[in-house]
């Protein structure tokens, strides 16, 4: 019985099925194609064959339907369900099982055939249950009458389908009952139809009645097209921060670019995500961001002097060299005169305060400058909005799969970081400090730039709130966990993926996930060998996992043990297999992170 399965060398296999499958459509045409006219076995002309298949097809047709009457219809169909089983190299489970339920299909049908009324097809020449259901009738009915007969048969025929398919009665009836909305919805569409088809009739028989002109139809709207990249938009250049001139500038520390300007959405190209099947969503989903309000360039004067003035008050010379503007803090460049120490500039912080009258002012070194920044808040504050960022050219020209929005600096210059550099991350802070911001920043920058194909990731929310609205993404490869004793287990589950994947780096000699990667997408294109094994996986690119922790103290009240077992495990190995932590707490204390952890956690 071994001969019906198929073989360990997939390629093989696929050969096999491809014979399997022609000799079905062969026999399936030479069968619908039959004329009892053509020469054959029991018909002797000198005719050419109107057969599709020829000469060999009129014969093998003429054997098949004479022997089985239209029931030879089904050995094409079990010779094409046969080469479907090849050509996916699946193991064909108890073969004889399935021989004996042909053979009691085939016999089964054509004793049924027989049972009925002596019907002959095909100009009277073929009887519809063949020769071989002629017998068969003939001995049941001999034996156990017309009744007993036509039960056998029946139950022969169910065994039939129960030894050749997972055929049940309890399926059946759930299929029936499922299907019983649509069998109404027919009958009522066949109601409807036979309606109309009674009123046309009726309509004939009256006079024609000629009908006024229609209006012209109105023009179609189009709908939007789907969304394209705009691969061959060009980038604006540029254009410079305002920077205020107090006293000459330093030739050494030009004026700082501001942000480039858009007026609409600027999309990456993304070819590799559309050959998947994948679209990137686009940026204008997101909110436009606010208007940027011009700096008030005689209030940053007037602060200037008054920053000068405060510190000759205390007898600390120097000059305002240099203004720069940002969204929320101004940084002026103080040049201390020869002989100025700077602690002296630092001690005046607080007296900085009361002359500006300003909540905080933050005084340090400027590296690679001889000033010193001295920072003041904002009077009017601007809002740094997600989509700016995320069609700025840091994001967009970023490489990185796990690249992450983070804002702008005191300057105003847009700042992203890769994920995948850090390798892990832990958020702290206390409430209302904006945790769940940058956590959820961090979602949609992955979002909008990686496909599931190339980032998947487990979230963990405790708390049920945070992130409960990503559910049913396409990027998860669990739902949403909110229970503690679930998200321990799905911790030990990314160590053992973890362990997996570092086999496979080993298998293939690489130290990395990008050469893993690169080296599976190297041997896609390779020929494949005739004899491959057919129950070998075929290795597949990994994705980078993202393993977000909203609340790490619950955790660690509940499962302690075990969820630090399995994050100091992901911290120290997880990096070179693409599997990265980002962890979020309100109390970064030693219980919750604990030395172990908050050493493999360079990125705060």
């Amino acid at each position: 019985m071994q001969i019906l399965s198929p073989t360990r060398h997939k390629r093989l296999n696929e050969i096999a099925a491809l014979l399997l499958l022609v000799l079905g459509l062969l026999t399936l045409l030479s069968l619908v194609s039959y004329d009892s006219r053509d020469p054959s076995w029991n018909t002797a002309s000198q005719r050419r064959p109107v057969n599709l298949t020829g000469y060999l097809g009129s014969y093998i047709a003429d054997l098949g339907l004479q022997t089985f009457g239209v029931v030879a219809y089904l050995i094409p169909l079990l010779v094409f369900l046969l080469g479907w089983k090849w050509l996916r190299s699946e193991d064909i489970p108890s073969p004889a099982a399935k021989i004996l339920g042909g053979a009691l299909l085939v016999s089964s049908a054509c004793s049924l055939c027989a049972m009925g009324p002596a019907w002959r097809v095909f100009g009277g020449t073929i009887w519809i249950g063949g020769a071989f259901g002629l017998l068969l009738e003939a001995w049941l009915r001999a034996g156990l009458n017309t009744l007993g007969a036509l039960v056998v048969a029946l139950t022969a025929l169910i065994v039939s389908l129960y030894l050749l398919s997972s055929f049940t009665f309890a399926r059946l009836s759930e299929w029936l009952a499922g299907s019983r909305p649509l069998l109404r919805r027919l009958a009522g569409s066949a109601r409807d139809l036979a309606r109309r088809f009674g009123r046309s009739r009726r309509r004939k028989t009256s006079p024609p009645v000629r009908a006024a002109a229609h209006d012209p139809e109105p023009d179609e709207i189009p709908v939007a097209r789907a969304f394209e990249p705009l691969a061959g938009e060009p980038a604006e250049q540029p254009a410079g921060l305002p920077v205020i001139p107090i006293c000459p500038f330093d030739e050494d520390s030009p004026p700082l670019p501001e942000p480039p300007r858009r007026s609409g959405p600027v999309l990456v190209p993304r070819q590799r995500a559309a050959d998947q099947g994948f679209r990137l969503p686009p940026t204008d989903l997101l909110n436009e961001p606010a208007a940027r309000s011009p700096y008030d360039e005689q209030e940053l004067q007037s602060i200037a002097v008054r920053v000068k003035s405060k510190f000759e008050e205390f007898h600390v010379l120097g000059s305002v060299v240099q203004i720069n503007p940002g969204p929320v803090v101004t940084t002026f460049e103080f040049k201390p005169e020869a002989g100025i120490k700077y602690n002296r500039i630092t001690a005046l912080n607080e007296d900085l305060c009361l002359g500006l009258h300003a909540e905080s002012i933050l005084i340090e070194r400027i590296p690679g400058k001889p000033t010193v920044g001295i920072e003041v808040p904002n009077t009017r504050r601007e809002v740094i909005s997600l989509r700016q960022v995320l069609e700025s050219e840091e994001f967009t020209s970023s490489a990185s799969r796990l690249t992450i929005s983070l804002g702008k600096d005191i300057n105003g210059r847009i700042k992203v970081a890769a994920l995948d550099s850090m390798p892990h991350l832990l958020i702290a802070g206390s409430t209302g400090s904006g945790k769940s911001v940058m956590i959820n920043s961090l979602i949609m920058s992955v979002l909008f730039k990686s496909t599931p194909e190339e980032v998947r990731m487990i979230m963990v929310d405790p708390k049920r709130v945070e992130l409960g609205m990503y559910e049913g993404i396409p990027h998860l490869l669990t739902p949403v966990i909110i229970d503690p004793r679930k998200a321990a287990n799905a911790l030990r589950n990314a160590v053992l993926e973890m362990e997996r994947r570092l086999r496979l780096l080993a298998e293939y000699g690489v130290r990395n996930i990008d050469q893993y990667n690169k080296k599976i997408r190297k041997l896609e294109q390779e020929p494949r060998n005739l004899f491959e094994e057919a129950d070998a996986e075929e290795p597949r690119a990994l994705p980078y996992i993202l393993i977000l922790i909203d609340e790490l103290a619950d955790l660690m009240m509940i499962e302690g043990r075990n969820v630090e077992e399995s994050v100091t495990r992901l911290a120290q190995m997880a990096r070179a297999v693409g599997m990265h932590l980002v962890l979020a707490t309100q109390r970064p204390s030693v219980d919750v992170i604990t030395g172990l952890i908050k050493a493999n956690f360079p990125a705060r």
